[in-house]
C-alpha cells in the first residue's frame, strides 16, 4: 500500500510538473503577434484608440509580443465583430474594437450579427462614448425642434453605427425628419461630407470633435444639436440629451437603447472561449498599460480623454442592453424593419 501511494504521489508530481510549463507557455506571448481588428476604416476615434493601444499593450503582456492594428470595416463594424467571434484564433492573439452599439444590434436581431456580445472575453475600456450630432452653420436645421419641421440630411457610416440608427429611431419616436445619406466609411468622411455641403449634418465623438475640429466650434461653423447620453454632459449643458427626449416610459426606453451605450464605449474584447489564464493575462496587462506614464502621455498627445473601465464593467453594460423588456425590443425591431 505504501509503495502504491508513493507511486501515485510521484505520478501526480510529474503531471503537475509537466502542466506548469504548459500553463506558463499558455500565457507567454513571446515571439507572437497580437492583431487588434478595428471595425472602422482609418480615421475616427475607433481607429485612433485601436492604434494607441497597439503601441503600448505589448510591453505589458508576458513575453512582450508585437501588437499591430488592422482595419476591418464593414456592416457598421459587425463584420469585425463576427470575425473575432467565429474565425479569429482563441489563443489571445486576436482582439477587437467595434461600435459600442454591438449589443444593441444583437438585441434588435440584426440579420448580419453572428456573435453573442455577452460571450466575448471583455478586456477593458479606454474611453466611454458621447456621440454628438452636429449640423453645418448653413443648414436650415439648427436644433431638434427644427428637425421636426424640416428635412435634415445626415451622413451615414453603416447601419450598425449611431450616425444612422439614432436618426432613424428619432424619426419614429419623436417625429423628426432626418434623411440618412449612406455610404460613408468613417466619421472623418462624414465630417468632410458635411463641410463640402453634401449633407447638413453628421455624427461624431465629442472628444474628437473638440480636439481635431476645435476651430469649427470656435468659429461656430457647426452646432451641436444632440448628445447620445441619458442626461446632459457637464460640458454640453445647453444641448439636449437623447435620454430626455422621449415622452412616456416606452419612448424613453427606446431612446435609452442608444443613450446607454456610453459605458461600453471604446472597449476591447477577445473571442469567446479564450482560456481563463489568457483572459487574466490580457486584462491585467490592459489595466497595467492604462497606468503607464508613456501611455498616458501618448493618450494626451493624441487627444484621447480616458475613462478606463474593466472587462467586467463593460460586460455588465452589455448584459443590461440584452435584458431590456421584450416589448421595447419588439417595438424597436419594428422601427428598424427587423
Amino acid at each position: 500500500m505504501i509503495l502504491k501511494y508513493g507511486v501515485a504521489v510521484a505520478a501526480c508530481a510529474a503531471a503537475l510538473s509537466a502542466a506548469a510549463p504548459a500553463c506558463a507557455q499558455d500565457t507567454d506571448f513571446a515571439g507572437k503577434t497580437i492583431t487588434i481588428f478595428i471595425g472602422n476604416a482609418a480615421g475616427g476615434t475607433y481607429d485612433l484608440i485601436g492604434r494607441l493601444v497597439a503601441r503600448h499593450l505589448g510591453s505589458h503582456l508576458p513575453g512582450h509580443p508585437t501588437v499591430i492594428a488592422e482595419n476591418m470595416p464593414g456592416a457598421g463594424t459587425i463584420r469585425a465583430a463576427n470575425y473575432v467571434a467565429d474565425i479569429a484564433p482563441k489563443d489571445g492573439t486576436a482582439l477587437g474594437i467595434v461600435s459600442e452599439t454591438l449589443a444593441v444590434e444583437q438585441a434588435l436581431q440584426n440579420s448580419a450579427v453572428q456573435y453573442d456580445a455577452a460571450n466575448f472575453t471583455w478586456i477593458g475600456r479606454i474611453a466611454s462614448a458621447n456621440g454628438v450630432y452636429i449640423v453645418w452653420h448653413t443648414s436650415k436645421v439648427q436644433s431638434i425642434a427644427d428637425a421636426k419641421r424640416l428635412q435634415c440630411t445626415i451622413a451615414g457610416t453603416g447601419p450598425g453605427n449611431v450616425g444612422e440608427a439614432v436618426p432613424t429611431l428619432l424619426n419614429a419616436v419623436i417625429g423628426t425628419k432626418f434623411k440618412i445619406v449612406r455610404g460613408y466609411q468613417s466619421a472623418n468622411e462624414s465630417l468632410l461630407a458635411m463641410e463640402r455641403g453634401e449633407v447638413d449634418g453628421a455624427a461624431a465623438n465629442w472628444t474628437t470633435l473638440k480636439t481635431s475640429k476645435a476651430r469649427w466650434l470656435r468659429d461656430k461653423s457647426v452646432k451641436v444639436i444632440l448628445q447620445d447620453l441619458p442626461t446632459r454632459a457637464p460640458e454640453l449643458q445647453d444641448v439636449p440629451a437623447l435620454g430626455e427626449l422621449g415622452v412616456g416610459a416606452e419612448a424613453r426606453q427606446l431612446l435609452g437603447l442608444y443613450a446607454n451605450t456610453g459605458p461600453i464605449g471604446r472597449a476591447f474584447f477577445a473571442p469567446p472561449g479564450v482560456s481563463p489564464r489568457i483572459a487574466e493575462a490580457l486584462r491585467e496587462g490592459f489595466i497595467a498599460m492604462t497606468k503607464d506614464p508613456e501611455f498616458l502621455a501618448d493618450a494626451k498627445t493624441s487627444g484621447v480623454e480616458l475613462d478606463i473601465g474593466t472587462g467586467d464593467e463593460v460586460l455588465q453594460a452589455v448584459q443590461q442592453t440584452l435584458n431590456l423588456p421584450p416589448a421595447v425590443l419588439q417595438r424597436a425591431r419594428g422601427i428598424f424593419g427587423r
